[in-house]
């Protein structure tokens, strides 16, 4: 059996392996069997889901596979990824899985699993539950099958929870606020934390039809927001992708900001209260230099990890650090939530503007970036062109030309069948000539 779990678990395109029903609930029937303790009575896990057609089906096959090896589940339906994780443990759950597939398109689909501390899973406990699904589990007698009940207010139980790290004693009555939900899984709980905060509330996309969501909108497709925001004269823009664990901020003038900004915000203003704890911010080998000489600059810590806010958080807990994130808008807050939390992180930024009476185009300007090129090559099934030799001889000779300036990183993604090919230097044109030479070399190598 190939490999099942990639970066943020099982992950691709609905009705094609290993995304088919009949693998759900195998995991299903494997994970209950893992996190079924023998010697305890109840056994509890949480589901929820984003908004995809391809849900129902994942959610009634993990249903079947975790209820046949003694667990009893409770429906959460469509809500965000950190509600899951909070849930599980506010639940005292054993187990907490979230059907969706992020920022992906509507035809793929994924299923990832939180503890029962409200944590994702480590790559060796994912690795075992593997080992289990390619073995097969023995099912409990029938006297002890689980059963399914459908929780109706999950939602309502993850806006408080969120509102509850927003300060009380602060509204947003004078500001307007664009916040798209592309048309995903916070297209409820998004517009109503911000209106019951007091905020202005213009929303977009908050009509999911299960195909639509992340389609044109969403935190990687924010140009239609940063419009809104500009046409309605709004204060902010909150983008949101399709399970609503990452966030990408807008300025009243339109600009989109990324989480290396909102990351320097937050950990420049941490630090000044003495809340950052190790004095240190930890984010992927993603996030721009210009982020690190930020932080040094004020004597302050970048702890860099590998793309994936499941290794930011396991950096976190390891160092006792509150603050991480990536760049791509998944900002991590201990504080207040186990993983990823975009709404959450939206609230902290316009607490920010209450707090400082600043623009969002003056706190989203944090530092200059280092000039940054990232391009994507996609390749076929079974094909590795990392392994090519005149890939790697192309990789060599670009990192040779950026040594001292800058540097290249290139990667396979977690999540889908690219090839990632990132550099940072100062000389741009530089930069994307050797960017383009290993991009050319590995298409070469894919068309071959």
């Amino acid at each position: 059996m190939t490999k099942l779990f990639g970066t943020d678990g099982v992950r691709g395109t609905a009705n094609i392996h290993p995304m088919t029903a009949e693998m759900a609930l195998r995991i299903g029937a494997a994970v209950g069997r893992y996190f079924r303790r023998e010697g305890k009575g109840v056994h509890r896990v949480v589901i929820g889901k984003d908004t995809r057609l391809s849900g129902y089906m994942f959610e009634n096959a993990l249903t079947a596979g975790l209820t046949s090896s003694g667990m009893n589940v409770l429906l959460l339906g469509p809500v965000p990824t950190p509600a899951v994780g909070l849930l599980t443990r506010s639940m005292r759950a054993d187990l907490g899985v979230m059907i969706s597939a992020s920022h992906n398109p509507a035809q793929d689909n994924g299923i990832k699993f939180f503890g029962p501390d409200g944590y994702k899973l480590s790559d060796q406990v994912e690795a075992e539950i593997e080992a289990l699904v390619a073995d097969g589990v023995e099912m409990v007698q029938a006297p002890e099958i689980g059963r399914a009940k459908r929780i109706d207010d999950s939602r309502f139980r993850y806006i408080e929870r969120v509102k509850s790290s927003f300060p009380r004693q602060m509204r947003l009555d004078d500001l307007k606020v664009v916040i798209d939900c592309a048309n995903g899984a916070a297209h409820h709980v998004a517009p109503m934390a911000l209106w019951e905060l007091g905020a202005t509330v213009v929303p977009m996309g908050v009509s999911p039809n299960g195909h639509n969501i992340n389609e044109s909108c969403g935190s990687t497709h924010p140009e239609a927001a940063a419009e809104a925001v500009v046409a309605h004269g709004a204060d902010v823009g909150i983008c949101l992708d399709g399970d609503a664990d990452r966030v990408i901020l807008i300025d009243e003038n339109g600009n989109v900001g990324d989480g290396d900004q909102f990351m320097a915000l937050m950990a420049a203003r941490w630090a000044a209260e003495q809340r950052l704890a190790g004095d240190a911010l930890v984010a992927t080998v993603m996030s721009n230099l210009g982020l690190e000489q930020f932080l040094q600059d004020r004597g302050l810590r970048l702890e860099r990890t590998a793309v994936g806010d499941r290794y930011v958080v396991e950096r976190m807990r390891e160092g006792g650090y509150n603050l991480g994130g990536e760049q791509s808008g998944h900002i991590v807050m201990t504080d207040h939530a186990t993983t990823g939390d975009g709404l959450m992180a939206g609230l902290q930024f316009l607490a920010e503007m209450v707090r400082a009476d600043r623009r969002a185009s003056e706190l989203l300007h944090q530092f200059d970036p280092v000039p940054q090129l990232l391009k994507n090559v996609r390749f076929g099934a079974g094909q590795t062109p990392l392994d090519m030799p005149d890939v790697q001889a192309a990789i060599s000779q670009a990192e040779a030309e950026l040594s001292g300036g800058g540097r290249l990183l290139i990667r396979k993604s977690g999540t889908e069948p690219l090839v990632r090919v990132m550099a940072e230097h100062e000389d741009a044109e530089l930069m994307a000539r050797a960017v383009d030479s290993v991009v050319a070399a590995v298409s070469q190598s894919v068309e071959a």
